[in-house]
């Protein structure tokens, strides 16, 4: 159904409920505070260009350029992604988008920008020419344009396999680490460990490694048809854009939590666990878009863990992507167990929550890796460097 329009104004992009959607007694908010349900345009959170929840359904960096080079050609390889506006980028990429959402430039038709699917091979001959900034031919490019509304910058496409939804995550040229097994390894070690994490699987096609992680934002109903269920991410939960990302923090998505989440003190603890968790397996790209939660219209709730990835590391010492306890942000254990009370967790409960996800990292790490198909020397250099750095473990076994 028609929610409402987006368009540019003199402060950015403004949206507006349409009359018929306010006029349903089912209509919910696409979200609070942000957009509430009132009639005519609706002003933009300070520092925003465009509402958060609308951001959220709009194409990252690997889809604009998958965008720029169908329209492009070789050209978009080295095009700046500013050639387009957003509202054109909104436009060009695929409806089966994260979220509920989808935008259409009619009002009154929706033609969604999806086919059934392509064979893997298909999508990762397709991405690697969008890396090489080679052009697509229109089967190829039918391929990976369903998948360019997914988030990040990494090269990915949606797939159906048997009756199940996932995201393909595919391994870059620019790789200096076996990336695709170490996301993998992380996922698995994560829900070992007791986080809610979404299921992942990986593959191996055409010699080169595939992650699946299947879809938590769709849902099978009674009749046979998908659902979509609405989702924001930390960024929006924060108010905050790309440019202010920086600013993002444990702390105040925590205060969140406590105020607005359906069960908070169950969220907290899982969020907590995930913090815990990313020093643990050396992901420091915990970045606000890579937290977020469901939306129905009324509530929040977290979402399944995702993109969870142990980072290249050179040094000992390293910091969270966002801050954990006011502007502090080392990836410590102790800096855990000092920001404890803001996820109503007492010093012993938190550190009964590190423990035992040591505990279950040291048990599982052999057989994990080995699903990983990951060799003695790469567990040895990830092991004691990514995970379980010595840099995170510093004055916390002694405490």
């Amino acid at each position: 159904m028609v929610a409402g329009r987006l368009a540019a104004t003199p402060a950015g992009l403004q949206f507006n409920y349409g009359q018929s959607y306010l006029a349903r007694e089912e209509a919910v908010p696409l979200y609070l505070p942000e957009l509430p349900l009132q009639p005519s345009l609706l002003p933009l959170p300070t520092g925003l260009s465009m509402p958060g929840c609308l951001r959220d359904a709009a194409p990252d960096a690997w889809g604009r350029r998958v965008i720029l080079n169908r329209l492009l050609g070789q050209a978009g390889r080295d095009a700046d992604t500013a050639i387009l506006d957003e509202l054109s980028y909104l436009l060009q990429s695929g409806s089966d988008r994260i979220g509920a959402l989808d935008f259409q430039a009619s009002p009154s038709q929706y033609i969604p920008r999806q086919g059934d699917g392509a064979p893997l091979e298909e999508l990762m001959e397709s991405a690697e020419l969008v890396e090489r900034g080679l052009p697509l031919s229109p089967a190829l490019a039918e391929a990976i344009q369903h998948g360019t509304a997914i988030g990040g910058a990494r090269p990915k496409a949606t797939l159906w396999d048997k009756g199940r939804r996932w995201i393909a995550k595919f391994s870059s040229s620019t790789d200096v680490q076996p990336v695709v097994k170490l996301e993998f390894l992380a996922m698995r070690l994560a829900a070992l460990v007791g986080l809610d994490v979404a299921p992942v699987k990986l593959m191996h096609v055409a010699g080169k490694d595939v992650l699946l992680v299947e879809r938590f934002d769709r849902v099978m109903h009674v009749d046979g048809q998908w659902r979509r269920r609405g989702q924001v991410s930390a960024l929006t939960l924060l108010a905050l854009d790309e440019m202010m990302a920086a600013y993002a923090s444990y702390e105040d998505l925590a205060e969140i939590i406590r105020h607005r989440f359906e069960r908070p003190r169950v969220a907290l603890h899982e969020l907590f666990g995930r913090l815990v968790f990313n020093i643990l397996c050396g992901n420091t790209d915990d970045h606000a878009r890579n937290h977020a939660a469901f939306w129905d219209g009324t509530r929040l709730s977290l979402t399944p863990a995702y993109d969870i990835c142990p980072q290249p590391r050179a040094g000992q010492e390293a910091t969270q992507a966002m801050k954990i306890l006011g502007d502090r942000r080392f990836s410590r254990l102790t800096l855990c167990v000092e920001a404890a009370p803001h996820f109503q967790l007492s010093r012993e409960e938190a550190r009964g929550i590190i423990d035992a996800q040591l505990s279950a990292i040291r048990a599982h790490w052999q057989a994990i890796c080995g699903e990983a198909g990951l060799g003695e020397a790469e567990r040895n250099a990830l092991w004691g460097r990514q995970f379980l750095n010595p840099f995170g473990l510093q004055d916390y076994l002694e405490a």
